[in-house]
């Protein structure tokens, strides 16, 4: 394969100037049995490369636990774009922002002593290298200078909007330069000075960040790097959304405008997001302005050229018609859209309750306080807090001190209120008049904050519980991953309004096709397909239906799960077109 280099104009594929035509699209937010037919799309578009992050916590899940099967098949996935013609930019982080969770980051780096992240700190690197180990071992061999389509390497990820620890940088620059040689890496950052003054390393490519105003941008990349191509590693020709936005979109106009204005300076580009895909389980990512919590919703579309279930848009063929003005393109030739089906509507005809069902989800464990979540040794899902108050309090203000991210408060089994980060509600009053009081805490960790300065971002009760001034001891806690929902007793049970309920029914299917599950009439949960979390619901939106890739689903009898905070329906609909706002 060929070799990239570049001069002061142009990147050079052994020795030919070459425009770098990159379409960002992330293997993990994407089934295995579609790679192929998103990455011909995007060919068929123009492209001529296919630039992926790649996500920690999907591979060692659990410290020294590594997966690369499935959906985390990093090589298949090189290898598929290899295979239609595509050259393949790797992002390897160890952190990678992307709007996944915390940055991709696996939660167990937040439990080992003396670690600080993206900095020189030893407890951190150390972990990075066990895991470097492992990844670039299947990297290595996809290397162009191994024969493969792999033509450039990024280094860390955006570092001068995070840090300014030169000696970091130039350990994981020489960290992945041991392990793949004379490939080209690079770096990529905002155009603003700040971000290029803490994000370059020496000896390394910079590129930058944006989404408009591409003469500035270019410009400054090229007062600090005189020496290098114009590139822009992300061309923001979409955006993600958090739960209860309005669904971003931009116009085929704006992103051409813009895109023109970077090929008419011969600037390379990726576009950030090509294909988004999907936040499947409960990997979606959150933000934080320094106000409020916000998590991302399950959809990644991004607005993408492609939509989230690979569709092509108006966009893809107006940036089609755009790269035709500067490099010679073949007859374009797309696959047959995917099908998509409207299955009808599912009776949910069991069901049980998420609080009667703790022995078949989770085994408890005791701690004097409450713990995070991953004090627990738990990552991700919903987390129960159990105490029992002995003594007649009377009317008392309690205080749930510092929940991440939201929780449902139970006395004596029943509901006495919500106490929700992203409000800031922390506190409720109540009368406790019994001489012994149960109270449960049902805690959903919506995603961490993967992006900014409160990256080390812990789930759960995060400080303590509290009646007016007195904190409570004496915990019983359940982690509920919910990694396996097969387990479950259900019954014909009725149901109460603000507990949780599973409910449960069978899709029948004759021909197996995408489709997708209208939420819209349903409060807040997560679905699952036949053991796939397909990822949460909230009625505050932009997002009413949940995508369902064919591959999820069996001809014949498909077991349907939903888990319901809040209000409980009888049915659920399976349509043919999806809703985002």
């Amino acid at each position: 394969m060929p070799k990239l280099t570049y001069n002061e104009k142009s990147f050079l594929l052994d020795g030919e100037e070459t425009l770098l035509l990159s379409a960002a699209m992330h293997y993990f937010r994407t089934v295995p049995e579609y790679w192929e037919d998103r990455l011909i799309k995007l060919r068929e578009c123009g492209f001529n490369t296919v630039e992926t992050y790649v996500a920690w916590n999907l591979h060692e899940p659990e410290e020294g636990q590594f997966v690369f099967e499935g959906i985390a098949d990093i090589e298949r996935f090189i290898q598929t774009a290899e295979k239609v013609g595509l050259h393949v930019i790797v992002r390897p982080g160890p952190y990678i922002c992307a709007e996944w969770e915390f940055g991709g980051f696996p939660y167990w780096l937040m439990t080992v002593p003396n670690i600080k992240l993206r900095c020189y700190n030893e407890a951190y690197l150390d972990k990075v290298e066990a895991y470097f180990d492992q990844l670039f071992k299947r990297l290595q061999p996809h290397l162009s200078s191994n024969g493969g389509p792999i033509i450039a390497l990024q280094i860390e990820n955006e570092y001068g909007s995070f840090g300014n620890d030169q000696k970091y940088l130039q350990y994981m620059r020489d960290s992945v330069k041991k392990r793949v040689g004379d490939d080209l890496l690079f770096t990529s950052d905002g155009p603003l000075p700040s971000m290029l003054n803490g994000g370059m390393i020496e000896n390394v490519l910079e590129t930058v960040n944006f989404g408009s105003r591409t003469k500035e941008a270019f410009e400054q990349l090229k007062k600090f790097q005189p020496n290098g191509p114009l590139m822009c590693m992300e061309f923001w020709h979409g955006w993600f959304d958090h739960w209860g936005e309005e669904h971003h979109t931009r116009s085929s106009e704006s992103v051409v405008e813009t895109l023109e204005e970077m090929l008419e300076r011969n600037g390379s580009v990726n576009f950030y997001m090509a294909h988004g895909g999907t936040n499947f389980g409960f990997y979606n990512g959150a933000n934080h302005n320094e106000e409020i919590y916000q998590p991302t919703i399950t959809s990644y579309d991004y607005d993408g050229l492609l939509t989230e279930s690979g569709d092509v848009t108006e966009k893809f063929y107006a940036v089609r018609k755009t790269f035709e003005k500067y490099v010679e393109l073949p007859e374009m030739k797309l696959p047959a859209p995917s099908s998509k089906k409207q299955y009808g509507e599912v009776q949910l005809t069991e069901r049980v309750a998420l609080l009667d069902s703790l022995d078949q989800l989770s085994s408890p464990q005791q701690s004097q306080a409450p713990l995070t979540m991953e004090e627990y040794g738990q990552g991700y899902g919903f987390i129960v807090y159990e105490t029992v108050i002995k003594g007649a309090y009377g009317k008392q203000i309690l205080t749930v001190q510092d929940v991440h991210d939201r929780g449902q408060v139970y006395l004596n089994g029943e509901y006495v209120g919500l106490v929700d980060r992203i409000s800031g509600e922390s506190r409720l009053e109540v009368d406790i008049t019994e001489e012994e009081t149960t109270l449960q805490i049902i805690v959903e960790n919506m995603g961490r904050i993967n992006y900014g300065p409160f990256l080390v971002d812990f789930k759960g009760i995060t400080e303590g519980v509290r009646m007016n001034n007195q904190f409570l001891f004496d915990w019983t806690v359940y982690p509920l991953p919910l990694k396996e929902v097969s387990h479950l007793r259900f019954t014909n049970a009725e149901t109460k309004e603000n507990h949780p309920y599973f409910h449960r029914g069978t899709l029948t299917v004759d021909e197996v096709t995408d489709t997708f599950i209208d939420m819209s009439k349903w409060t807040k949960g997560v679905v699952f397909v036949n053991g796939h979390n397909l990822g949460r619901y909230w009625e505050i939106g932009p997002q009413q239906t949940l995508y369902v890739p064919a591959p999820f689903l069996n001809e014949g009898e498909n077991e349907i799960i939903i888990l319901e905070l809040h209000k409980h329906k009888q049915a659920v609909n399976f349509v043919d077109t999806p809703v985002l706002g």
